[in-house]
């Protein structure tokens, strides 16, 4: 979902200009070696040599000669740089050897700028720079420049921070920063396109150059066509000269690189190579880099990784190497690298690379630091560690002591350095607390505190989130209050600021945003978010860009948008043309990915086909060929799924069974695969969890599943964890529980439904806040419990539950519904306390072929007997047969009376309708419908 990013910021990898010699000491001057940045002047006598640009010097010194002899050790300095003798001299010197220049005085100067700003330890300041760019107006570099004039100048000038952007920018200023930098390109690529004989190309030269455009780029310079072609033209020799590079050439080499392909240069030809050349000599080196050479390499790697580059064998091996050495220098590292390791490591890891032992020890090595060095991290440092301990955990690392610590231990910093924040590091933070605590982590005072402190900076720089801030920080803060965070008015606001931006900017949200968004939204509302306008309009104006980037969408992107449409729908969100075909565009790519899908994933797109479909929409053929290619899987992965997927997959198959889902055998075997992790995980299930089991287990039951073995021991599994749990059911919970134990009937035996019933029905009593359903299935459950201790005997029992049928009845009645089903409830209440009701029944009839035929043979065998059907008793729903000369109803039991129309385990409703019957003081003759499949009427009538 996130693409954030650390970088190597406020310091660089050193780009040394000078030789450092295997025995310590300097390069002679003779041989033409810049040290230290600063040029070296040769003989000035002529030299032997077949260049055709070196030129003899005259024996005077010159003012820029003048500068380099001198030190620059003060501000006032600063006026020597810009004498007009200095610049009338260069372009004497230039002018007067023409094509035979070699540019090295021009070097010198530039050294001497660098000089000044290394003496100040800090680059030029804006007054200084538009001082310099007004006296370079004439400093002019050409073809003829030999490489180190070229190499020297560049990283001089950059270093200095001659191409520094200050905004606002003067044109002028602009205009000759793009002349200078445009003739030193130009000469570079001159110079690297000459043939071997004409060049001096070396390694240390290509290092600094890619170094200082890198550096450019990443100070905000335009990438210029004349940038990318100088990137081309170095390139090759990186691998040419591969084996020159030592230790800190390499790392500065791979940083650069690294961040010129981070501010969006193009694979250009050799870039391949480059990197893989290096990459090599990591492996070879890894015993010579120091600490900044190895978080700088990490570094590179994770982000060139995160940046689309493949994971080569060379690669994994570069990562290895340097992982134990890590561990060897974790007392070098200062507050940046630290950042930095722990930032790659975890970039890496969320790429795909393996969690090696050699990860993890430099993970545990790196940790002890970030507490000992807390408040030496900037404000760059701080959002960066944060959300690397937080990819880490969510990519499967231990919540260890250490970590926690170490969040601890900067949580407090993120208060005070909260206005230094900018939009991206908010949005990290933010996204990273989330997280966090989605693993687990607890909600401490100080991270509520983090929490609340940025949330008025979201509001105060709305305006400058781009499209993946905007994602992560409206999925953060779902994220946050789905785990227990209060919805503040600091929350809201946050939210309410944000959701205007996201139909903004809905054109540049690519697939992973929108299904982050979809998901938070409706995340959200479903926490209690109101859906004001601007909510709704962020939801149409997302939902034609799932159409268009259908395709584009990951399984986990699936499942999470069908949950989000789901879930809106389910709050009331209108089934709009714009989600209808939404979702006919998902669909099919359910079953064109099934193979892909994870176990959470599975779950997820279940669940949210059910409550589609049992919140009204259409089962068009999309989705019905989207469940049965997910059913086979569930049994293929049942081992995997934790107990939250077994209750929400039951409860999925039973409301898809509920809205007229075929009882495939796939769909069987499925249920099948779930009912035997019930009786596996039975004492991990929660409260939430307890309910929706045996809710679905009821329901699957009621819609004709088949009474097996596993179904029985599932149920006898859970029911005592109802009694252990009482206190944790709320009302919809204890109705659910109460309904569901009631229509499973006699399938479960009556001592262990009336010590269920006898666990709940006290907290009735407590006056929770009942709905109308929930007052309703209560009632139903209460009377069936009734029915079963009256059928089974005489005892007194049924007085404490009458007690609770009586209050929920004047609750019900208080609720005056309007729905048949509610009123019929009432009905039987009344009847069963023998009250008046104060509506009347209204019922269908429906008459089966089965009593027509058992009512012809019953008259042909008694003519003279007066039958009447379909008569409703008492205003209790209507019986088979009755027959009024003997006060007897005769009740044709078909296979939805019985639990899994097994003929044996009556359900719920009959044992209520014989318990109301015989309480209204008729005898009742239930007869199967099995036994009528022989024609034999004589044990009936015998009976």
């Amino acid at each position: 979902m996130d693409r954030s990013y650390a970088g190597i910021s406020g310091q660089y990898p050193r780009s040394d200009n000078g030789y450092n010699q295997p025995n310590g000491h300097a390069p002679s001057s003779r041989r033409g070696r810049y040290r230290h940045a600063t040029v070296r002047q040769r003989d000035s006598h002529p030299r032997s040599t077949p260049r055709c640009n070196e030129f003899h010097h005259s024996s005077g010194t010159r003012p820029s000669q003048y500068l380099m002899h001198r030190s620059v050790n003060s501000a006032q300095d600063f006026n020597t740089l810009i004498k007009p003798e200095i610049m009338d001299g260069l372009v004497s010197k230039s002018d007067r050897f023409g094509h035979r220049y070699d540019g090295r005085n021009h070097g010198q100067y530039a050294s001497s700028i660098k000089k000044y700003t290394t003496t100040a330890k800090r680059p030029l300041n804006r007054t200084e720079q538009s001082q310099l760019i007004r006296f370079l107006q004439n400093f002019t570099a050409t073809r003829s420049w030999n490489w180190r004039s070229l190499t020297t100048t560049l990283h001089s000038f950059t270093s200095a921070g001659i191409f520094a952007i200050h905004k606002p920018m003067d044109e002028r200023v602009k205009l000759t920063q793009a002349y200078l930098l445009s003739t030193l390109l130009d000469a570079i690529i001159f110079n690297c396109n000459q043939t071997p004989e004409a060049r001096d190309i070396d390694a240390r030269g290509i290092a600094n150059l890619l170094w200082a455009m890198a550096k450019l780029v990443d100070n905000g310079l335009e990438r210029t066509p004349g940038l990318n072609e100088a990137v081309a033209a170095l390139l090759p020799h990186v691998n040419a000269q591969k084996d020159q590079f030592n230790a800190q050439g390499s790392a500065n080499l791979l940083w650069a690189m690294t961040k010129l392909v981070d501010n969006g240069l193009e694979r250009v030809p050799g870039l391949k190579e480059a990197l893989a050349g290096l990459l090599s000599h990591v492996n070879a080196q890894k015993d010579q880099f120091n600490a900044q050479g190895i978080a700088n390499l990490l570094w590179a790697m994770a982000k060139l990784v995160d940046n689309g580059q493949e994971r080569t064998p060379e690669l994994n091996e570069a990562v290895a190497a340097l992982l134990p050495h890590i561990n060897a220098q974790k007392d070098q590292f200062n507050a940046q690298g630290i950042a930095n390791l722990l930032w790659a490591m975890a970039k890496l890891l969320d790429n795909g690379l393996e969690r090696t032992p050699g990860l993890k020890e430099a993970v545990a090595a790196l940790l002890p630091h970030v507490n000992a060095q807390k408040d030496q991290f900037n404000a760059q440092g701080i959002p960066n560690l944060l959300w690397a301990m937080a990819k880490l955990m969510d990519n499967g690392l231990e919540r260890t002591p250490e970590l926690k610590d170490a969040v601890a231990a900067l949580l407090p910093h993120v208060n005070a350095q909260k206005d230094q924040f900018i939009p991206q590091h908010i949005a990290n933070l933010l996204w990273a607390m989330a997280k966090l605590m989605d693993n687990g982590l607890e909600q401490t005072p100080e991270l509520k505190e983090a929490v609340a402190a940025l949330l008025p900076h979201v509001n105060a720089q709305k305006d400058q989130f781009i499209p993946q801030h905007i994602a992560n920080l409206l999925w953060a803060m779902a994220k946050l209050v789905d785990n227990g965070q209060e919805r503040t008015p600091g929350v809201k606001e946050a939210v309410a600021a944000l959701l205007p931006h996201v139909n903004a900017q809905k054109d540049q949200f690519i697939p992973q945003h929108i299904a982050n968004l979809l998901w938070a939204m409706a995340k959200l509302v479903d926490k209690g978010q109101e859906r004001t306008p601007e909510l709704n309009g962020a939801v149409a104006a997302l939902l034609p860009h799932v159409n268009a980037q259908k395709a584009h969408f990951r399984p986990q992107e699936i499942a999470n948008l069908l949950w989000a449409m789901a879930k809106l729908v389910n709050s009331g969100q209108e089934p709009t043309p714009e989600l209808k075909r939404a979702l006919a565009a998902l669909l099919p790519h359910v079953n064109a990915k099934k193979a892909h899908f994870k176990p959470q994933e599975f779950t997820i797109l279940l669940w949210a086909m059910a409550k589609l479909v049992d919140s009204g929409l259409e089962r068009t053929p999309e989705l019905k060929d989207a469940v049965p290619a997910l059913l086979p899987h569930v049994n293929a992965q049942k081992d995997q799924f934790i107990p939250q997927h077994i209750a929400n997959l039951l409860w999925a198959m039973a409301k898809l069974v509920d809205n007229r889902y075929e009882q495939t055998p796939e769909f069987n075997e499925a249920v099948a695969a779930l009912l035997t992790c019930v009786i596996v995980q039975k004492v991990n299930f929660k409260p939430q969890e307890i309910v929706n089991l045996l809710w679905a287990m009821a329901k699957l039951v009621d819609n004709g599943q088949e009474q097996t073995q596993g179904l029985n021991e599932a149920v006898v599994a859970l029911l005592p964890l109802v009694n252990a749990q009482k206190d944790q059911f709320n009302a919809q919970g204890i109705a659910n529980l109460l309904w569901a134990t009631a229509k499973l009937g006699e399938l479960v035996e009556l001592n262990v439904a009336t010590s269920t019933f006898e666990s709940l029905v006290y907290r009735i009593s407590e006056k929770l806040q009942f709905s109308q359903k929930e007052i309703s299935m209560s009632l139903w459950g209460l009377m069936v419990c009734c029915a079963r201790l009256a059928l089974d005997s005489n005892t007194d029992e049924n007085n404490v539950f009458e007690k609770h049928i009586d209050d929920l009845l004047t609750r019900l009645e208080n609720t005056s519904p309007d729905n048949e089903e509610d009123q019929s409830i009432m009905i039987m209440a009344a009847s069963w306390l023998g009250r008046t009701c104060p509506v009347a029944g209204h019922y269908q009839t429906n008459i089966s072929k089965t009593q027509v035929d058992f009512r012809d043979q019953l008259k042909s065998s008694i003519p003279f007997l007066k039958i009447e059907e379909e008569k409703s008793l008492n205003s209790l729903p209507p019986v088979d047969l009755l027959l009024p000369d003997h006060n007897m109803v005769i009740e044709v039991q078909g296979p939805s009376h019985y639990v899994g129309g097994n003929f044996n385990t009556r359900n719920g409703s009959t044992l209520l309708k014989i318990a109301l019957l015989q309480k209204a003081g008729f005898e009742v003759i239930e007869i199967p419908a099995n036994q009528l499949l022989n024609n034999d009427l004589n044990p009936i009538l015998i009976k």
